[in-house]
């Protein structure tokens, strides 16, 4: 037990600091072998732990979530929602043949990471490995047509909030395109009139919590702004670790500072493998995308017509 504690207060120094192998060579008095034989020891075990851990608490979504219920701003408006989608560009080191197709928008070689993650700012749904240059779109549809990866799809009259980036259809609710949606416009534009502006705030704040959960996993663990030169696989096997013990401290200790610091800040800054959904996925069509837009409508006109 204790061989297995240091093992892994070891990995989680390591995932935690930017340090150099040899940094850690001499900290902590052992050769590069032995630290990297150390590490993927560690780092194999939490992705196996990740399949129980990055999921839903309740894959029926059964029950409104507090912080929709108890905040007027989002109550009862979405009350239906189940949680929120994007995609977050963490760079990796890629062999040279490969540094075209993952130079994206940031620059660099990133990966595109896809995730879902609920209103307590825990990750139900991790995808990482597609090259930077993908766009968020396309890792999205192919993540609902894989049932390999078991996304977890929402239930009827259930859905996600989602960006412009995204198609809205049943089960994912996208803003009212060609208006202001980021919450910075907001704050640095004129006053909010109109149902329309109201929802896209709205929406904003409330699907800001991914923003939010993808900047205090990265705040956590600095291994994701600085990857060692691993190969691909590992790579994406440190993202999926990092997310995994990002939801485990967020569920058994809510006095962490980076979540803390993240919570309330509405700015924000491998294969999951969590158990097949319960719902039956349907390519969607024309009367699928209609259906969901009526549903923004009936929102909308709930929603006051200023903040």
């Amino acid at each position: 037990m204790w061989e297995f504690m240091s093992r892994l207060l070891f990995f989680l120094y390591m995932v935690g600091q930017p340090a150099s192998v040899r940094n850690l060579e001499e900290r902590f008095q052992h050769s590069g072998e032995t630290i990297s034989r150390q590490f993927h020891s560690v780092l194999n075990a939490v992705c196996g732990l990740a399949r129980d851990i990055i999921k839903p608490i309740d894959s029926s979504f059964s029950d409104v979530p507090d912080e929709i219920k108890n905040d007027v701003r989002y109550y009862p408006y979405f009350k239906d929602c189940i949680g929120a989608i994007d995609g977050t560009h963490i760079r990796v080191c890629v062999p040279p043949q490969l540094q075209a197709t993952y130079i994206g928008r940031k620059g660099y070689t990133t990966t595109n990471v896809m995730a879902a993650c609920d209103f307590n700012m825990c990750f139900t749904f991790v995808w990482a490995g597609w090259e930077g240059s993908a766009h968020d779109a396309k890792i999205f549809m192919e993540a609902l047509r894989r049932p390999s990866l078991h996304f977890p799809h929402p239930p009827h009259g259930k859905y996600y909030l989602v960006d412009a980036g995204y198609p809205t259809f049943m089960g994912f609710l996208g803003p009212y395109k060609k208006n202001r949606y980021h919450l910075l416009q907001f704050r640095n534009g004129p006053r909010i009139t109109g149902r329309v502006e109201v929802f896209n705030y709205y929406h904003s704040s409330l699907r800001n919590v991914i923003e939010r959960s993808f900047g205090c996993c990265k705040a956590k663990w600095k291994i994701l702004g600085s990857m060692p030169s691993y190969d691909l696989k590992t790579q994406n096997k440190i993202i999926t670790a990092c997310m995994a013990l990002h939801n485990f401290i967020r569920r058994n200790d809510r006095s962490d500072e980076e979540f803390d610091a993240n919570y309330e800040n509405e700015d924000g800054g491998g294969e999951n493998e969590a158990g097949p959904s319960t719902v039956t996925w349907e390519e969607p069509d024309f009367q699928s995308s209609l259906q969901m837009e009526q549903i923004r409508e009936h929102i909308k006109n709930m929603f006051p017509t200023r903040v």
